[in-house]
C-alpha cells in the first residue's frame, strides 16, 4: 500500500543543515497495522509527514498503491491525499465555530457530493466512534477523548484505504488512549484499513502488527 525508497529528508538554513531522514526503506502491506516510534526529534513525525504527501522527500521515491507519486502535480496530490488518506493528529486540529457533524464533513467539501450525501456520511462515521448524541455539539463541548473521537470520524468519513494518525492518544489519559486504540483496531479489523501511527507509548505500539524504531533520521533493529 506504501513504499518508501531511499528515502533522505534534509532541511536547510543559510547557516545549518539538518538531515531528519536517511536512507529511509520501508514497504506497508495493504491492511497491515503498524506503529512507528523513537525518541523526540528522531524524525518520526516527518516521515509520517512524506507517508502521507504532506512533505516531499530531498531524494526518493513515494509509492502509493503501487503507483509512483513523486511526478505528481500539486492538484493529482490533493485529490489522491483526499481519496485514499486519513489523517489524525495529537492536537485534533478541530474548528471551535463549527459543530461536531461539520467538523466531520469537512473533507468532502472537496468531492463532487450533495449536501445531503456528505451529511449522512458524517453522522455514519460519527456512530462508528460511538459519538452519535454529539452531532450538534461544538468542540470546546467535548472531553478530549470525545474530541478525538471526531477526529477520527472525520479522518474515515471519505472512506480512506489507509489512516496515518501521529501521536492519537498522546494528549489523553491511559483509559482514553486505549479507547481510541480500540476504535483503530475496529477500523483496521472490520473496514480493512491501514493504519500507520506514531507514538511514544510501548504498551500501545505492542498492541500493533509491527514496530518501526528510529534513531536519528535513520530505521534501527
Amino acid at each position: 500500500m506504501i513504499k518508501l525508497k531511499n528515502i533522505d529528508k534534509v532541511y536547510r538554513t543559510d547557516k545549518i543543515e539538518t538531515l531528519a531522514l536517511k536512507e529511509i526503506d520501508l514497504e506497508v502491506k495493504k491492511n497491515e497495522f503498524l506503529s512507528i516510534m523513537g525518541p523526540s526529534g528522531c524524525g518520526k513525525s516527518t516521515l509520517l509527514n512524506i507517508m502521507g504527501l504532506l512533505d516531499q522527500p530531498s531524494k526518493g521515491e513515494i509509492y502509493i498503491d503501487a503507483e509512483q507519486v513523486m511526478t505528481f502535480k500539486d492538484k493529482k496530490l490533493a485529490k489522491l491525499r483526499n481519496k485514499k488518506i486519513g489523517f489524525i493528529f495529537q492536537s485534533f486540529h478541530l474548528i471551535n465555530d463549527l459543530s461536531v457533524v461539520d467538523n466531520v464533513e469537512i473533507p468532502l467539501l472537496y468531492r463532487k457530493m450533495s449536501g445531503s450525501e456528505r451529511r449522512r456520511r458524517a453522522l455514519a462515521a460519527l456512530e462508528k466512534v460511538g459519538l452519535n448524541t454529539r452531532t450538534k455539539h461544538f468542540p470546546n463541548q467535548l472531553s478530549g477523548g470525545q474530541r478525538q473521537r471526531v477526529a477520527i470520524a472525520r479522518a474515515i468519513v471519505g472512506e480512506p484505504e489507509i489512516i496515518l494518525a501521529d501521536e492519537p492518544t498522546g494528549n489523553l489519559d491511559s483509559n482514553m488512549g486505549q479507547e481510541i486504540i480500540d476504535i483503530l483496531h475496529n477500523l483496521h479489523k472490520n473496514e480493512n484499513t491501514t493504519i500507520v501511527m506514531v507514538t511514544h507509548d510501548e504498551h500501545i505500539a505492542k498492541q500493533t502488527e509491527r514496530i518501526i524504531r528510529l534513531f536519528d533520521g535513520a530505521m534501527v533493529n
